[in-house]
């Protein structure tokens, strides 16, 4: 993910066969947070900046079953799902269902620790990729919820989106094996 201005950014994948790298998809329509980037270590929580670094791509998520071309991990988006962002929950920065409780799902979205409900965004959430940023040792009000994800109307809150062809050609490449990883740079 390379910054181009504003909020957009170029968007490529490469695949490495034999040493070499390939290019398999690449779009001028990618866009960033409306905070611009931050170096990963200073990012801050609301604060709508996309981290700066390289992160692995963990598991997906979105709004259609699973395609059989799909290699990673995926969830489809169910009722009640959602992106815990509260700082008081052990499950901060994590995937949960409001039935299985452990983080205050009913805050209003103007609270600091309200989490987000991932049916209230059909479009970007149509295809999803979780970015591995400050997931495996969260630290709390660094930020959640940092996706690869289908383009909205304007800037992410943070995370990288991508046109949907882009993102649904993305999600058949991409595998577990070796570990893909998103490189987010200026």
């Amino acid at each position: 993910v390379n910054h181009t201005w504003g909020h957009f950014a170029r968007v490529t994948l490469w695949q490495r066969d034999e040493g070499e790298w390939h290019v398999l998809a690449r779009s001028r329509d990618g866009r960033i947070g409306y905070g611009g980037l931050v170096a990963a270590r200073l990012r801050k929580q609301a604060t709508g900046a996309t981290p700066l670094g390289t992160f692995r791509l963990l598991w997906a998520f979105g709004r259609h079953p699973q395609a059989a071309t799909w290699k990673l991990p995926y969830r489809q988006i169910a009722r009640g799902d959602y992106w815990v962002e509260d700082n008081g929950s052990a499950y901060y920065n994590r995937y949960r269902n409001k039935s299985e409780g452990g983080f205050r799902w009913w805050l209003p979205l103007s609270d600091a620790n309200s989490s987000e409900r991932l049916l209230d965004y059909p479009m970007q959430y149509e295809y999803a990729v979780v970015i591995g940023f400050n997931y495996d040792n969260p630290v709390r009000h660094r930020g959640a919820g940092i996706f690869l994800h289908v383009n909205g109307p304007g800037a992410t809150a943070g995370c990288v989106g991508g046109p949907r062809w882009w993102i649904r050609d993305a999600m058949a490449d991409l595998a577990l094996r070796p570990q893909p990883v998103i490189a987010i740079g200026r």
